[in-house]
């Protein structure tokens, strides 16, 4: 079953994809938004999921290090809430918390790659990195 992770923000969402097994998850793109003009990229979104069989969604879910849910995690489940609406597939939420941090120090540490450039892939691994920890912890369940 092929899922589809988002990494929400109010200018971008990264987009990350999984392998048929559930496995992996991959990098696909960065769609750009304007959340203040409510331009969400859906139909991007539908373009994607049609191209690559999405059968369900794993947005992520900025949870506050004290575990409360802020603005960020509110837009992030209206977000879902649009995709549910729109395509008819199961949405679930997947704690972000740190993935944009690990996200950071991957690229820094292991790709060595300037911050003008970090910039411009930081969300599509984040999105990896939100999708990659849902499959993992899924993986464990059914163990």
């Amino acid at each position: 079953m092929k899922l589809m992770g988002l990494d929400v923000g109010s200018k971008t969402v990264g987009v990350a994809i999984s392998d048929a097994f559930g496995w992996t998850s991959q990098g696909i793109e960065i769609i750009p938004i304007d959340e203040e003009n409510k331009q969400f990229g859906l139909d991007r979104v539908a373009e994607l999921v049609k191209e690559n069989s999405v059968q369900g969604f794993v947005v992520g879910l900025p949870k506050n290090m004290n575990n409360s849910l802020g603005p960020r995690a509110d837009a992030s489940k209206a977000y879902g809430k649009m995709l549910e609406d729109r395509f008819h597939l199961p949405v679930d939420f997947e704690d972000e918390r740190l993935t944009t941090v690990e996200a950071q120090r991957m690229l820094t540490e292991e790709a060595d790659i300037s911050r003008k450039k970090r910039k411009k892939v930081i969300d599509k691994l984040a999105a990896v990195l939100i999708l990659q920890n849902y499959l993992d912890s899924k993986g464990k369940l059914t163990k």
